[in-house]
């Protein structure tokens, strides 16, 4: 699914329709994943694809986020592209921040499913999450 974005703008805030395309990307997500019988992933692809998602739309400077689902060699692949070179780089926050830590949960989810998560020079940042059950 690929959707356009407002502008980046200072503050980190995202704008109410830009939240809504978040919401949307979720539910897209679960939606796919329940019809292919992956519903042990939903709960935490959802938290994943909206985590990627926010990130781009927070820190992306392009006008549109691409995001997709596949599912190859026994994982579930998750990416979000954004247009922005260049790498995110997960940080460690303040136990009294209120953000920051959405890479950081990426993470500790793609490990707890048996995957990694990573990115790439074109604006991409993906997540892949091993299947339980020998499902495809």
């Amino acid at each position: 699914m690929c959707f356009e974005v407002s502008p980046p703008r200072t503050g980190g805030s995202v704008p109410e329709e830009d939240a809504r395309r978040v919401g949307m990307a979720r539910r897209v997500a679960a939606a796919r994943l329940r019809y292919c019988g992956l519903d042990g992933l939903v709960d935490d692809a959802k938290l994943i694809v909206s985590e990627l998602v926010t990130n781009a739309i927070q820190h992306g400077s392009g006008a549109q986020v691409t995001f997709t689902m596949t599912v190859r060699d026994g994982f579930l692949y998750i990416a979000v592209h954004d247009e922005t070179p260049g790498r995110p780089n997960a940080q460690r926050a303040c136990d009294e921040a209120e953000r920051g830590r959405g890479l950081f949960l990426v993470n500790c989810l793609a490990t707890a499913h048996g995957g990694t998560w990573g990115t790439s020079g074109d604006g991409t940042t993906w997540c892949a999450l091993a299947l339980s059950g020998g499902q495809p």
